[in-house]
This record gives structure tokens, C-alpha cells and sequence, in this order.
């Protein structure tokens, strides 16, 4: 990497205040930003030279360099740990299945009647998602299994709910008033005979 010679003379005429101020700007960024930053201000105050840059703004003249090779081809360079550390989630690597998933959500959803979550409820289950998925014409390798998949949608921003079965409704007022009716029908239809219950028999000698 090529870095072209400076001089004090070759200085730009930039006040204090602004140079604090970039150099403030520049210490709120990091990575790829940063390094974008400061070329493009190497370019507008420097001459686009990193050790002009380094000389009047304190920045590294090899992450300067770096930045100005960066616009220059349009390759960003990615550091060790942001290129092979941890693992992108599921929504982040299959974001047209996550859609999908997200209208099939949706379609199910209910809002949470308590209003004290942001969260919104779904009948929607693991596998039904995953079958629906399935249906659509999404790979099984682009799926991940029931246990994951809810997950996925707690993240969405829904949480499943069990779906409660049918309950008997509530006994009321006008159901005594129908069963004492019908037993009255009953009665006068099939009147019970009568019955000897309680009469003593005397036998004569």
C-alpha cells in the first residue's frame, strides 16, 4: 500500500474547533463507518493523504489508508471476529421464509387483551407453521424444527398460546325454566299411579 510523503508546509489551514469536532464525530463510530469517515474527510481536508491525516487529526495513517482504499474498490474488509464469530440467526438467513412466516402470524394473531405487552398472541402452532411452510414450497433444509421455530416467532414478536378447547356454556336462568316446563309435559302425559306407600293392612281373625 502505497502512502505519499507530507510536509508541515502542505498542512491544510483548518481551526482548532472543527478538527475537535471531527475528531469527536469520528470516535462515536467504529469499524466500517469509521474508517468511510475519515476518507472522506482525508479526501476534503488532507489531499486525500493518510499522513496529512495522521499529522492533523491524530487518526492511524493505516486505517486512514485502509478507508480510502475501501471507497476506492468498494470492498469493505470485515475483521476476524465480525467475520467468523457467532452465528446468524434463523430470520437472518432465510429472510423470505421469515416473511412468510410472519403473514402466517399474523393471519392467527390476537392481540393481548390485558394490553400490557407489546407481544401478540397466536394460534398458530410450531408445526402448523412448519407444514404450512412446507405447503408453500420452502425445503425442508430451510426449516428448522418445531422447538427453534417457536423461538423464531417469540422473536417476531408472538407468542403462542394453547388452544382452549370448547367448554359447556353456562348453566342460566332459562334453562331451569325449559327443564321444569318439559317435566311438567311429562307429568300430564304419564300420570304416576298411585301408591300404597304408608297403608297398614289389618288382618281380620
Amino acid at each position: 500500500m502505497c502512502i505519499q510523503p507530507t510536509t508541515l508546509k502542505s498542512r491544510p489551514s483548518c481551526s482548532p474547533s472543527p478538527i475537535a469536532d471531527l475528531r469527536l464525530a469520528a470516535s462515536k463510530m467504529t469499524g466500517p463507518k469509521r474508517r468511510a469517515f475519515e476518507a472522506e474527510m482525508t479526501i476534503k481536508y488532507c489531499e486525500g493523504n493518510p499522513l496529512m491525516a495522521e499529522a492533523v487529526f491524530g487518526w492511524g495513517r493505516q486505517t486512514v489508508a485502509l478507508g480510502l482504499a475501501e471507497r476506492r474498490t468498494g470492498i469493505i474488509c470485515l475483521g476476524a471476529q465480525a467475520a467468523f464469530s457467532g452465528r446468524k440467526r434463523w430470520e437472518e438467513q432465510h429472510p423470505q421464509v421469515a416473511q412468510a412466516l410472519r403473514q402466517l402470524a399474523e393471519a392467527h394473531a390476537q392481540q393481548d387483551p390485558t394490553f400490557r405487552t407489546s407481544l401478540t398472541y397466536t394460534r398458530l402452532t410450531a408445526q402448523a407453521a412448519l407444514n404450512a411452510l412446507t405447503e408453500q414450497g420452502y425445503r425442508e433444509d430451510q426449516l428448522p424444527s418445531p422447538t427453534p421455530m417457536a423461538e423464531v416467532l417469540n422473536r417476531l414478536g408472538f407468542r403462542l398460546r394453547k388452544v382452549v378447547k370448547a367448554k359447556p356454556q353456562k348453566k342460566i336462568k332459562e334453562t331451569d325454566a325449559i327443564f321444569d316446563n318439559v317435566k311438567k309435559k311429562m307429568t300430564t302425559r304419564c300420570p304416576q299411579k298411585a301408591s300404597n306407600a304408608g297403608v297398614s293392612i289389618v288382618k281380620r281373625p
